[in-house]
């Protein structure tokens, strides 16, 4: 199917690696011309180059901020111009005890996995109605909707980030701009990969039994395995072009059917 998405732009927050990445290589994948983002200049120049030897005809280039400092962000958007495509990625996770965790990490996560996409949206969302075409995409977790007791807090900034993806479709009414939330499910990221490759070590496990322990552990899970990046990546990539335009204000799966509502 052809999308329709050559010669567009796109920003995606938290690209390095993971989700964030695979959106990027399926974006550039679709002659969209990409920027990356990461933390350090280092790491965002090595996805630049890994970005451009997988898509050699691509156009791919990079810009540094944590997403935890607004004066970076600031910086970045000065920086960044206009862009068909924004995808809100960037994200903190992590299992954390209710009552241990401390206000300034809560207001950590908010900072990057709220304030992130508030920003951005603010900077760049105008631009695209005025222009008259744009898609916004955000990366939420079906842990927004069914909030685990382990990670309240990170439940919490993933359910901010599907209201707020909501409420900003509805300033696009009667444009061609739309705005949409992806629900992923378990993930096999980066980051995932490290956390699962550190507990089967400290109890002698392999990697791959360690994988189908924790997935066993999920029930409702309909795939009964974790999910690739590039699965998340194809549905965001589908919002992000024109193909979609029917689809605005919605808050789509790609969980394995890991949430068990109907809607």
């Amino acid at each position: 199917m052809e999308l329709g998405l050559q010669g567009r732009t796109a920003f995606v927050s938290g690209s390095t690696q993971g989700i964030g990445y695979a959106v990027a290589s399926a974006l550039a994948a679709e002659g969209v011309r990409v920027v990356v983002n990461g933390r350090t200049p280092a790491g965002v120049e090595e996805a630049v180059a890994r970005l451009r030897a997988a898509h050699p005809d691509a156009e791919i280039s990079g810009l540094a901020a944590d997403f935890a400092r607004a004066d970076q962000v600031s910086r970045l958007l000065g920086a960044l111009g206009d862009v068909d495509i924004l995808v809100n990625n960037v994200g903190l996770f992590g299992l954390a005890e209710f009552d241990d965790l401390p206000d300034d990490e809560w207001d950590r996560y908010f900072q990057v996995n709220v304030m992130s996409g508030v920003r951005l949206s603010r900077g760049l969302l105008g631009g695209m109605i005025e222009r008259g075409w744009g898609r916004v995409v955000f990366i939420s977790s079906e842990s927004g909707v069914n909030v685990p007791a382990d990670m309240v807090h990170y439940g919490v900034t993933k359910a901010a980030t599907i209201a707020l993806a909501n409420g900003l479709a509805k300033r696009t009414r009667g444009t061609a701009v739309t705005v949409n939330t992806v629900l992923g499910g378990p993930t096999y990221s980066d980051g995932v990969a490290a956390a699962v490759a550190a507990v089967a070590d400290a109890q002698g496990l392999p990697v791959e039994a360690m994988k189908g322990a924790i997935i066993g552990q999920n029930r409702t899970s309909l795939l009964e395995r974790f999910l690739e990046p590039r699965e998340i990546a194809d549905l965001v990539t589908y919002l992000s072009s024109p193909r979609s335009a029917a689809t605005n204000g919605a808050a789509l799966r790609a969980d394995g059917g890991v949430l068990t509502s109907i809607l």
